[in-house]
């Protein structure tokens, strides 16, 4: 049913679908008199604004009036038998309107009656005679008063054929669509008939059929007779389609309503014959109530328990909702909800079993060893979000079981590598078919405790598309501000995760959001050096390989040498995936001896390796010497670990002093050697260089290994000393390398991936390292068993730099320049 709603947002007496019957009356002449028309055709006029109503020429319509300028406007015209102006606000819940909160086109219209009601309410019946256009708003107290302008309506011939099958076509939809309102619009079809006027027909339908608002006034501003038919028939056309699926709808609910009545009661008699029979029903019943006596949980939580159990009392075991319902309550009992497993407190032997597991991972341990200590003083603490991003191969995921096992908790692993339904995470709602709880909770169910370790597996790799992102997801997985009362759609109850311990893994900290940043705690895990590496095959790889391929544990041993040259000549990588395999060929290898009955060796040596492994897959690099001007060692780091990169610089002569490139080198380090050439033209009269030897010399910079590219600003200083080396041609002193970032002031910038160029320093050789001093607490932080037999020199400045690292003493066969 739709309301009428006066002038004053009102609601007033009910009506049909179709609405209100208006007054019907002929057009007839009152002795209201007609506003004064000036000689520009324009006229002053009362205006009383309406909500939701909009009056047409010809038709009579009741309307309650309620606001105070409308009051007013209605007593004065009908007083002094003027005509008004009717226009229709935009906007209904304007209560004040002005002129822009009114429609430009309105009707010029007659007071028929002003009737007092008894309640102190005043109803008002208006006859609309011709169309108004509104040039302005004059006035607005008293009452709003305007200029206006009539516009007539355009009639056609009465031979007009088209118009006559519209007003027929019009009729027809109509009686159609009256038809399918059963009573309610008998009213309408019975004054439909004794209208015989096409015109006075369109403006009484546009009237009283249930349009908007808009589309009424949008009839009213066409003043074409012929289009405002075509758009009637257009609304009305719409209308019927509504109207006919409305009483299809209806017709449906009914008979859904008698079937569900009817199903009722077989079900109940259903149920009473189980109950006679003893069917199965009760039974799952009674045994979900048994295992809810013994859950610990809160009376909240027992609460919702008991009223979905309620719920699958009242179905029938045959159907299918009794299935899911089912299930659902299954899954509620099998989490653990308030179970918790009993935390090992005793810290030093959670530090050893860490310390036997993992080699390394100082930073990881720490953090776990801190909140153990905070936790076993407080009694009480929320579990840290920890994320350890790394390159592969180094331990991450492995970690998360060893610190389980360290704290004496249950462990969960969720792999979130290529997961893109934000379901996945926070679970189906139950109202779909084969709904299921989210990973999360799931998780929990596994692990039967409600403070596991869960480790978050490849957590950077989470994608997403049309069915949401899940990392928007994990924002209040992981927030200990949050995850108290974690909501999974499945479970649609509140569930605790605070005591969850969740270390996430990544490689690359780039794609993953920002906001899921902030609630994690970064420690990052640097590739391994050759000395962990070399520990970690002596303590985890070889021995977990001879367990797999059937050896005793101290069958087969591998010597040091043996397995540093593994890792030097046939593995490059940061962690150590690459050489567990190599170690396992090594073993298959003996263990087909064995099986053969043939003679295998009990101690793989250095020379052993390449009959099992075949030809060395890398090169290690070596220290060159330093015969030539302009060769200088350089150190850099890769996602495998360090090395040494040696940078080569030529002169010949030219006449523009030309700088070229070579080596395949990346933006940031071609700018590194503008700098280097330009500190030295800066610089020639301290550095003992003409500016003519520079300018009539081109300059050749070459970085070997042409095939690997390279960049990064940590080659200044080397490219610098190789240049002033080439133009002094002085010796670079013996078994030197140096890293550090230059500027055009000749200052000496830090750099990263320190350890790794020592070690790398050291496997080539090297004992001198020239470093800026701002990198010193670098070398603190490194174990002094990886420093042994190498001497490093701070700098502040390219003069630093120079003054070390070139001797007076000049190379054999230098050129003359």
């Amino acid at each position: 049913m739709n309301n009428y709603f006066d002038d004053n947002n009102n609601e007033m007496s009910e009506c049909s679908p179709t609405r209100v019957m208006p007054i019907i009356t002929e057009i007839h002449h009152t002795k209201d008199e007609d506003p004064v028309v000036d000689e520009n055709g324009k006229m002053s006029v009362a205006m009383l604004a309406l909500r939701d109503m909009v009056l047409f020429p010809g038709m009579t319509m009741p309307v309650a009036v309620g606001r105070e300028k409308s009051l007013k406007v209605v007593r004065e015209a009908s007083k002094k038998h003027q005509r008004i102006g009717v226009f229709c606000q935009i906007d209904r819940a304007t209560e004040d309107p002005g002129q822009k909160d009114l429609y430009n086109y309105g009707t010029l219209a007659e007071i028929i009656k002003v009737i007092e009601m008894p309640d102190g309410s005043v109803n008002v019946i208006l006859q609309g005679r011709v169309g108004l256009c509104l040039d302005e708003v004059t006035e607005t107290v008293p009452y709003l008063k305007g200029t206006v302008s009539l516009t007539e309506e355009i009639k056609l011939p009465n031979r007009d054929t088209e118009f006559k099958v519209l007003i027929s076509s019009i009729t027809e939809v109509t009686f159609n669509m009256l038809a399918n309102m059963g009573d309610s619009g008998r009213e309408l079809a019975f004054a439909m008939k004794n209208i015989d006027n096409s015109y006075y027909l369109i403006n009484f339908l546009a009237t009283n059929v249930q349009f908007d608002p808009e589309k009424k006034q949008a009839m009213l501003e066409e003043r074409n007779m012929k289009k405002r038919g075509y758009m009637l028939y257009s609304y009305l056309r719409q209308e019927a389609q509504f109207v006919e699926i409305k009483a299809e709808i209806q017709s449906r609910t009914r008979e859904d309503i008698s079937q569900q009545q009817r199903e009722h009661f077989l079900q109940q008699q259903i149920r009473t014959i189980q109950e006679e029979l003893g069917a199965a029903g009760g039974d799952d019943i009674d045994v979900l109530e048994n295992r809810a006596l013994k859950k610990k949980w809160s009376d909240k939580t027992n609460e919702q328990f008991q009223k979905e159990l309620r719920k699958l009392e009242r179905l029938n075991p045959q159907s299918p909702d009794y299935a899911v319902q089912f299930a659902y309550l299954d899954n509620f009992l099998n989490l653990p909800w308030l179970e918790y497993s009993k935390d090992n407190f005793d810290l030093k032997k959670v530090e050893k079993k860490l310390d036997k597991d993992h080699y390394g991972l100082d930073d990881v341990k720490n953090r776990i060893l801190e909140h153990l200590s905070v936790l076993k003083l407080r009694g009480d603490l929320k579990a840290p979000i920890i994320c350890l991003y790394g390159p592969p191969g180094v331990g991450k995921t492995s970690l998360g079981r060893s610190v389980a096992e360290a704290l004496n908790r249950k462990y969960a692993r969720i792999s979130l590598g290529g997961l893109h339904d934000e379901a996945e995470i926070r679970g189906h709602r139950r109202t779909y078919i084969g709904a299921m709880p989210g990973r999360i909770i799931d998780a929990m169910i596994k692990s039967g405790t409600s403070n596991p370790v869960i480790v978050l597996d490849e957590i950077d790799k989470v994608g997403k598309d049309y069915k949401g992102d899940p990392s928007n997801a994990l924002l209040e997985v992981l927030d200990p501000e949050q995850n108290n009362k974690f909501h999974d759609n499945y479970l649609d109850v509140d569930y605790d995760l605070s005591k969850v311990l969740f270390i996430a893994t990544a490689n690359s900290l780039a794609t993953i959001s920002q906001p899921l940043l902030d609630r994690m705690e970064i420690i990052e895990i640097s590739g391994y050096i050759q000395e962990e590496k070399l520990e970690i095959a002596k303590r985890h790889l070889i021995p977990k390989q001879l367990e797999q391929n059937g050896f005793d544990p101290k069958e087969v041993k591998f010597s040091n040498q043996a397995v540093s040259k593994v890792i030097d000549l046939y593995t490059r990588e940061s962690g150590v995936r690459e050489l567990e395999k190599k170690i396992a060929k090594v073993l298959r290898k003996i263990a087909r001896l064995k099986a053969y009955g043939d003679e295998y060796p009990t101690t793989v040596k250095p020379d052993m390796v390449s009959d099992y492994l075949g030809p060395k897959t890398f090169t290690h690099d070596i220290y060159e010497g330093n015969d030539y001007a302009g060769v200088v060692t350089g150190l850099a780091w890769t996602a495998v670990g360090g090395e040494i990169l040696f940078v080569e610089s030529s002169l010949s002569k030219g006449k523009d002093g030309k700088l070229s490139l070579t080596g395949n080198l990346g933006d940031v380090m071609k700018e590194s050697a503008a700098i280097a050439m330009q500190y030295i033209k800066a610089h020639c009269e301290e550095l003992g260089i003409s500016m003519d030897t520079i300018n009539s010399h081109n300059v050749h910079i070459h970085v070997p290994e042409g095939a690997v590219p390279k960049d990064g600003p940590s080659a200044g200083v080397t490219m610098v000393t190789s240049l002033v080396s080439s133009f002094t041609q002085r010796k670079v002193r013996n078994k030197l390398a140096m890293t550090g970032e230059i500027t055009l002031r000749g200052k000496v910038l830090p750099v990263g991936g320190i350890k790794e160029k020592i070690l790398a320093a050291k496997r080539s050789g090297i004992t001198d390292i020239i470093l800026c001093e701002e990198n010193r607490k670098d070398i603190e932080d490194i174990k002094p068993v990886y420093l042994e037999g190498v001497t490093f020199h701070y700098v502040k400045t390219i003069a630093d730099v120079l003054d070390f690292a070139l001797l007076d003493e000049k190379v054999k066969n230098a050129l003359t320049l």
